[in-house]
């Protein structure tokens, strides 16, 4: 079997143009990789928002592929003219067609705009309970990488109507609070004691220092237990203190909650409440026939 020669084929193709537009795409392709380069440090230092810095590095990289995947059209014949008349046709089309990817797109620059949140921040979705770290932010979607290590890829039309909590936007100092309930019978500035010296002694909990400024208000850095209100079964103590990790919240509240108990068990003057009740018997109640073991009184 014979077989043909390459010459005349390579020639036909050089001819058409074929190998001159690989030849511009692949110099395209790798001139974005080299704008990206060099152009990254200045990008960042201009922008100082990651999220921000991404996108533009990669409208850069698009753009250099896109200048050549033009000029490689116009190697091929067909003519710039026709190849602007056509991107704006099918463009048109397009954006009708998906509208709703180009309604993302839309709110993606937004999302960049308004500053919600930034790449490493932690928020939590508050429909939906989920906290966890966002780790990309582009024109169409947030990427978050949650607690359980699991991925959500949320849509940016979608995410700018939910209510998000952002747990770093610029403190990352996080104010928790339990609700403890004593006796009436027990030392009550004791028991209060026991619940600040309880959340200092955890790890994560911030002990002490300067007041912790938000806005125009100042709160006690230190661990602060207040009395909510006298209830019906013992008076509700208020602990409030501040943590100094978000991503650990919940271990941190456990931490806390777990030293109260062990401290309150250990107190003679300071009793847990729980709801109970007591019958009293008078005058007035009348009489009760009470049966102890076969006799009757």
């Amino acid at each position: 079997m014979a077989v043909p020669e390459l010459g005349p084929f390579l020639n036909d193709l050089w001819a058409r143009g074929w190998v001159q537009a690989a030849i511009v795409l692949a110099l395209s392709w790798y001139a974005g990789k080299l704008l990206v380069r060099i152009l990254g440090r200045r990008v960042a230092r201009r922008f100082q928002r990651p999220s921000v810095t991404r996108t533009a590095l990669r409208l850069i990289r698009t753009s250099a592929l896109g200048v050549g995947v033009l000029v490689a059209l116009g190697l091929l014949g067909l003519p710039i003219q026709n190849i602007a008349l056509s991107v704006t046709v099918f463009s048109a089309v397009l954006g009708i067609i998906l509208a709703p990817i180009v309604g993302s797109i839309v709110n993606g620059v937004f999302v960049l705009a308004d500053q919600p949140y930034e790449i490493g921040d932690m928020i939590e979705l508050n429909d939906r309970g989920q906290r966890g770290f966002v780790e990309d932010i582009t024109l169409r979607y947030t990427k978050i990488f949650t607690l359980d290590n699991t991925f959500l890829i949320i849509p940016n039309s979608a995410i700018r109507e939910r209510d998000v909590t952002n747990f770093s936007a610029e403190d990352e100092r996080t104010r928790l609070s339990t609700v403890v309930s004593v006796t009436y019978e027990g030392d009550l500035e004791h028991a209060r004691d026991i619940l600040e010296d309880a959340a200092r002694a955890v790890d994560g909990v911030i002990a002490g220092g300067p007041d912790i400024r938000i806005g125009s208000a100042r709160y006690p850095a230190t661990p602060t237990c207040l009395i909510q209100e006298y209830g019906d079964h013992g008076v509700h103590l208020l602990l409030r203190y501040w943590a100094t990790e978000p991503y650990r919240l919940q271990s941190i509240q456990s931490a806390v909650n777990e030293m109260m108990w062990e401290r309150l068990e250990t107190a003679d003057d300071v009793t847990i409440a729980y709801p109970h009740m007591h019958h009293v018997f008078d005058d007035t109640s009348g009489t009760a026939a009470v049966r102890v073991g076969d006799e009757q009184r």
